[in-house]
């Protein structure tokens, strides 16, 4: 796409109106007053002009000219330190703004355009659903049933697109794989599916990782600067045979959980202060040691604050000093003392059993640990959080997945197990039997799947969670990419996985896309993106970055917490990256218009 199209010019001769009437106004204040109510009688006239023809742009023409009033409010220009409305009044009297970037004007562009009634329409929707006005009872039935087919056999093509770890060639792929892994490790057959062998052969240093994986310039750049400067970094044999060394769409996607980029790398190492990486503010809400409680009913535990895998983004790796460093486990000391302080505090219904990952710890301390929780009488439900059933699925044997179940007690306690599938190509068959031992015990398994770039084609987390509840893995939470600046590689726009939710995930069958699309707020947990009410988009940067005010998830409870505002990643810098990887980014021209 050419960015050169958005500029200065281009925004001016697109809305004559808005900077006729700027061009009168001397004062903030004044142009305040006069384009909000301008603002309102376009998205009024609007509505008139696209009524009976399209829905969505009559939404589109709303939501615009929502965010617009908003963005022109005094209270966002303190909040964003930038003010949308001296833009307009500065371009509107010719004065210079060379801060202003291709992304800032596209963004600012498009959004009035959509309060217009106008912008582009590719949803699927609207391409293969047309109203049948001539046509009533069974006969618009048929005709509808066939639209309908034709838009499923779409949305067929394009998940077919991504990559599934399930398929007969890719299943053959891994074959091979595993097998050059094994002979360069010297591993029989028994040993690579004994989890103890996978995690006493944790590829750790770049000359071994060469030898296992083609890597790129920058990966080895990057790989060596983070084994040099002590970042943790490791990758479980059986991963490792999940790269397809670039030949697959999909094999970026699997790199990217464990590769970091250079970025990435070169910021961790310039911070001094690793606790200042803490994007949650976990130590502002950690009660007790091991303990972390953000909502009334739930606390977290971390008794092994290590895993066998270290996936990249990560919000907890600036903890972790290694893959399986010693001294992670937390000692039954303090873990009981861990316990003692949920039984003093009844209103804990659940615990999360979380870390690092507390599956990579050896069968008699899960068995302790859960045992002494389920000594606590107030508690309904024990999680346990891991990623082990991607990255070492032979860590579920019948003996750890018998111990967990034995702690389930219908109508008193149930046990579910929480886990992070990123990508339809991380499901294997020893993926469905670790999850099938899980499920034949009465355990629930649920995914959290984070919303990366890596992720985010059209259609692609869709893939995923059409597969997952084949396996036998309810979709749970899809999480907006966290916005740490060390991982700017990996995130997304809000406004795409909204567009994601609202465009892909909601042709799927209700059971296939019943997760929660969340922002992880720092310090005070989940806030909901499904509903607009939850934040308000306060302004645009010169550099195209949307600005948003989330409010907290006790709002409605207590009016002593304060809200959070932070910068998104400009629209257009996203679709260029697409671009560069070979997306028509045509199709995801509505991304505009989701806030």
């Amino acid at each position: 796409m050419d960015r050169n199209l958005y500029n200065r010019r281009a925004l001016v001769r697109n809305n004559p109106q808005i900077f006729a009437l700027a061009r009168e106004c001397r004062r903030k204040s004044e142009l305040r007053a006069r384009l909000t109510e301008l603002f309102s009688r376009m998205e009024l006239a609007a509505a008139r002009q696209v009524e009976g023809l399209s829905i969505s742009y009559m939404a589109r023409s709303r939501d615009c000219g929502q965010v617009l009033r908003n963005m022109l409010k005094k209270r966002s220009d303190e909040l964003a330190g930038f003010s949308f409305a001296q833009v307009i009044l500065d371009i509107a009297h010719g004065l210079a703004r060379p801060d202003l970037g291709p992304a800032f004007y596209a963004d600012i562009y498009n959004i009035l355009n959509g309060m217009q009634g106008k912008g582009s329409s590719n949803a699927l929707e609207d391409i293969y659903l047309s109203p049948t006005r001539d046509l009533a009872g069974r006969e618009a039935a048929v005709a509808r049933s066939a639209q309908l087919d034709d838009l499923v056999a779409e949305v067929d093509r394009r998940m077919a697109a991504y990559g599934n770890g399930l398929r007969l060639d890719a299943v053959e792929r891994r074959r091979r794989r595993t097998g050059y892994i094994r002979g360069i490790l010297g591993a029989s057959e028994k040993e690579w599916y004994d989890w103890r062998w996978q995690v006493a052969n944790i590829v750790r240093d770049l000359p071994m990782l060469e030898r296992l994986v083609n890597l790129t310039g920058e990966e080895r750049e990057a790989v060596s600067a983070a084994c040099e400067n002590s970042l943790p970094f490791g990758i479980t044999p059986y991963y490792l045979a999940l790269i397809d060394d670039g030949n697959e769409s999909c094999d970026s996607a699997i790199r990217a959980q464990v590769l970091p980029p250079l970025d990435y790398v070169e910021q961790v190492i310039n911070t001094p202060d690793a606790s200042s990486l803490d994007f949650m503010g976990e130590a502002d809400t950690s009660p007790y040691d091991l303990i972390t409680r953000r909502y009334p009913a739930i606390c977290i535990l971390k008794p092994f604050n290590t895993c066998p895998q270290i996936c990249v983004y990560c919000q907890r790796n600036w903890e972790i000093d290694d893959t399986m460093a010693k001294g992670a486990f937390a000692g039954m000391d303090r873990i009981d003392a861990a316990v003692e302080w949920i039984r003093a505090h009844p209103g804990i219904r659940e615990v999360l059993v979380t870390g690092g990952d507390p599956l990579a710890m050896a069968d008699g301390a899960i068995e302790d640990i859960l045992s002494r929780l389920a000594t606590v009488p107030t508690i309904e439900r024990l999680r346990i959080g891991t990623r082990t059933l991607v990255t070492m699925p032979m860590r579920m044997t019948d003996k750890l997945a018998d111990i967990m179940g034995r702690f389930r007690v219908p109508g008193r306690r149930t046990v579910a197990l929480v886990t992070h599938v990123q990508h339809s190509y991380e499901i294997t068959p020893q993926v469905v039997e670790a999850v099938d031992k899980l499920r034949s015990r009465g355990i629930s398994v649920y995914n959290q799947l984070v919303y990366t770039f890596f992720a985010s084609r059209r259609f692609e987390a869709a893939a995923l969670r059409r597969q997952l509840q084949l396996v036998g893995i309810d979709p749970y939470y899809t999480f907006n990419t966290k916005g740490k600046d060390e991982t700017r590689t990996y995130r997304v726009p809000i406004a795409r996985l909204l567009q994601e939710q609202q465009e892909e995930a909601r042709l799927l069958p209700g059971l296939e896309r019943t997760d929660e699309a969340v922002f992880n707020v720092p310090r005070l947990g989940k806030n909901y993106l499904k509903s607009g009410g939850h934040r308000d988009l306060l302004s645009i940067l010169p550099d195209g970055s949307r600005v948003y005010e989330f409010f907290p998830w006790e709002k409605n409870i207590s009016s002593a917490i304060k809200t959070y505002c932070t910068p998104d990643v400009p629209i257009l810098d996203y679709l260029e990256r697409l671009e560069q990887i070979g997306e028509n980014v045509k199709d995801y021209d509505t991304i505009w218009y989701y806030f």
